[in-house]
C-alpha cells in the first residue's frame, strides 16, 4: 500500500512539473510569474513568428531577434497575453489582423524596429490597451483618426520617429483625452495621461500651427514627457522651442509672372520665368501642349522660405514651340496658375548653327519613335514640320534586310501614327524618316527587331521610346497631314541607301494602316511591286493607278 502511495504522489508532482507545459520556442526561456507564464526570447533568430506559440503565456518578450514582420497568424490561439514586447527586433510590417486574437492586450512595446507606418485600425481588436511604445521607429505620418481606437490608452510613446507635419486633430479625436478634457470631477478620477513626442524633425511652417498651438496648451492631467518640442525646420525656425514660435495661417499661392507675352525669333533661346508665394512654400510645375514630345528644363530655386521662382528653358525654338505655357504652383491649401503666351516669328533662312540642310534644299522637324511592338507588328508615331511654301512631304521607309519587302510611306506634316502587320518574326527592321524623296541620312532611322513566335511576345507589347530629332528648325504647317501607303519599286538607283535584291518574287501587298489626324484627303491609294515588276493596285471604289516612292 505504501508503495502505491509513493507512487501516486510521484505522478502529481510529475503533472506539476514544468515538464507538463508545452515546450518553449527554440533559444527561448520559459518561466512562471506571479501574474502568469512568461516567454523569453533574446537575441534568437525568429525570422517570423510561426503562430504555434503555446496559448497560456501572460507576456511574451522578444527582443534583438530579427523579427522582420508580424503576419495575421503571429499570436492565434493567444487570447490570454496581457503584455507584448518586441523591441529592437528589425519589425518593418504589421499585418492589420496580427492583433485579433489578442483581445486581453493590455501593453504593447514596439521600440526600435523599423516601422513606417502603424496598422491603427487594428487596436480594434484591444479596448483594454493602455501602453503603447513606439519610440525609435521611422513613422513620419499620422493620420487624424489614428488614435480613435485606443480608448483606454494611458502612455503613448512617439518621440525618436520621423514626423514633420501632424494636425492637432489627430489628438482631439482622441478618446483618452476627450475623456480628461470633460467638464465636472470626472476627469479628476482618472489617470494621467502620458504623451511623449520629443526628437522628431519637426517642420515648423503654417501647417504645424494647430500641433504647437495644441501643445501650449497641455495641462494636467495629460503630461507632456518634454515639453520642449524643438523645430528642425525651416531655417528660419530651426531649434527654436514650440512654445517660442509663432506660425500664421496657411494661405494658397499667389502667382506671377514678369512678362505674359513672349515673342521671339525662330532659333533663338528663350526663359519664361513665373514666381509664386504661399504658405507653405509653392511646389511649381508647367504644361503645354506639346509636353510629350518636348521636353525643356526647369529651373526652381527659393527665394524666400514661402516664395519659389521657376524658370522653362527652351533652346532654338521652332514655331511649333509658340502656345501657351501654364505655370502651376500648388500647396496644401489649393492652386494657382498663371498662363504665358509664346509668339514665335520665323525667318527665310537661319544661322547653320542652328538648322540642318538637306540635299533637297528647306528645312524641317521632326521626332520619329517605336510605340509598340510585338511579333508580327509595329506602331510608329512621329511629328514632322515642314514649310508649306514649298510643298515639302516626308517618307517613311520600313524594310528588312533579309524580306523581299520594302514599304514606301509618303506623308505630309503633322502628328501621326502608323501600323504595319504581318512582318517576319525574329526580323530585323529599319524605320527611316526622310525629307522628300532623298534618301535617309545617318541618324534619321529608328532599329527594332520584332520577338520569335516561341518567346511569347505576341500577347505582350514592349514599349520603347526612341526619339530621333534630325534639325532644330520648324516652320510652320497646318494640323492635317496627308499620308497614302505606297509599295515602292525595288530599282537601286531611285532609293540608293535603302536597294534591295532585285530577283524573286516579292509578297503581296502589306496590311498597313495609317492612320491621321484632320486629314482632309480620303481616297488613298496602295500600290505594291515585287522585285520582277509585277505590280498590284487596290483602290477603295475606282480603278486607278498609284505612282511609286
Amino acid at each position: 500500500m505504501a508503495s502505491v502511495s509513493h507512487y501516486f504522489l510521484l505522478f502529481l508532482v510529475f503533472l506539476a512539473s514544468p515538464a507538463a507545459h508545452p515546450s518553449c520556442l527554440p533559444g527561448c526561456t520559459c518561466s512562471e510569474e506571479s501574474f502568469g507564464r512568461t516567454l523569453q526570447c533574446m537575441s534568437v533568430s525568429l525570422g517570423k513568428l510561426s503562430g504555434n506559440l503555446p496559448e497560456e503565456f501572460k507576456q511574451v518578450r522578444i527582443e534583438h531577434s530579427s523579427l522582420s514582420e508580424l503576419p495575421r497568424e503571429s499570436f492565434v490561439n493567444m487570447s490570454t497575453l496581457e503584455y507584448l514586447w518586441l523591441n529592437f527586433d528589425n519589425v518593418t510590417v504589421i499585418h492589420p489582423g496580427a492583433l485579433v486574437p489578442l483581445s486581453e492586450l493590455k501593453e504593447l512595446r514596439l521600440e526600435g524596429n523599423k516601422l513606417h507606418s502603424v496598422p491603427w485600425m487594428a487596436f480594434r481588436a484591444t479596448p483594454l490597451l493602455r501602453v503603447l511604445d513606439l519610440k525609435h521607429n521611422k513613422i513620419d505620418v499620422l493620420p487624424e483618426l489614428a488614435l480613435q481606437f485606443l480608448v483606454n490608452l494611458t502612455y503613448l510613446d512617439l518621440s525618436f520617429n520621423r514626423l514633420t507635419v501632424v494636425s492637432k486633430i489627430v489628438f482631439l479625436n482622441w478618446p483618452a483625452y476627450q475623456k480628461r478634457q470633460q467638464p465636472g470631477p470626472g476627469p479628476r478620477m482618472l489617470s494621467s495621461l502620458v504623451l511623449s513626442l520629443h526628437s522628431n524633425p519637426w517642420l515648423c511652417d503654417c501647417r504645424l500651427r494647430g500641433l504647437v498651438q495644441f501643445v501650449k496648451s497641455i495641462g494636467l492631467p495629460v503630461i507632456l514627457v518634454n515639453p520642449y518640442l524643438v523645430c528642425r525646420g525651416p531655417l528660419s525656425k530651426a531649434g527654436q522651442f514650440f512654445h517660442e514660435t509663432e506660425l500664421s495661417a496657411c494661405v494658397r499661392p499667389q502667382i506671377s509672372t514678369p512678362n505674359a507675352n513672349v515673342t521671339i525669333k525662330v532659333g533663338q533661346n528663350v526663359t519664361l520665368r513665373c514666381l509664386a508665394q504661399g504658405s507653405p512654400a509653392p511646389t511649381i510645375t508647367w504644361t503645354y501642349a506639346l509636353s510629350m514630345w518636348r521636353e525643356f528644363n526647369v529651373l526652381t530655386s527659393s527665394t524666400t522660405e514661402e516664395a519659389a521662382l521657376s524658370e522653362l528653358v527652351i533652346p532654338a525654338a521652332h514655331l511649333i514651340d509658340r502656345g501657351n505655357y501654364t505655370c502651376v504652383a500648388s500647396n496644401s491649401i489649393g492652386r494657382s496658375t498663371i498662363v504665358i503666351a509664346l509668339h514665335i516669328q520665323s525667318v527665310p533662312v537661319l544661322p547653320a548653327s542652328h538648322s540642318l540642310s538637306f540635299h533637297s534644299g528647306g528645312n524641317a522637324y521632326f521626332d520619329l519613335r517605336v510605340v509598340r511592338q510585338t511579333v508580327r507588328g509595329i506602331l510608329l508615331e512621329w511629328m514632322s514640320v515642314a514649310d508649306v511654301s514649298e510643298e515639302k512631304w516626308f517618307t517613311l521607309y520600313v524594310a528588312s534586310d533579309v524580306a523581299l519587302r520594302r514599304e514606301v510611306v509618303h506623308i505630309g506634316p503633322g502628328i501621326n501614327t502608323y501600323t504595319v502587320d504581318d512582318l517576319l518574326p525574329g526580323t530585323k527592321y529599319k524605320a527611316c524618316l526622310s525629307l522628300g524623296g532623298q534618301p535617309p541620312h545617318q541618324g534619321q532611322c529608328v532599329v527594332f527587331v520584332t520577338g520569335r513566335d516561341h518567346g511569347g511576345l505576341d500577347e505582350r507589347a514592349h514599349l520603347l521610346h526612341i526619339t530621333v530629332v534630325l534639325c532644330v528648325v520648324l516652320l510652320a504647317v497646318p494640323v492635317g497631314a496627308y499620308v497614302w501607303a505606297v509599295q515602292a519599286p525595288c530599282r537601286c538607283r531611285e532609293w540608293g541607301l535603302l536597294c534591295c535584291p532585285c530577283h524573286g518574287k516579292g509578297p503581296r501587298c502589306p496590311h498597313a494602316a495609317p492612320q491621321h489626324q484632320d486629314d482632309p484627303y480620303r481616297d488613298h491609294v496602295a500600290v505594291c511591286e515585287d522585285s520582277l515588276g509585277h505590280r498590284a493596285t487596290e483602290e477603295p471604289e475606282e480603278k486607278g493607278q498609284g505612282g511609286s516612292g
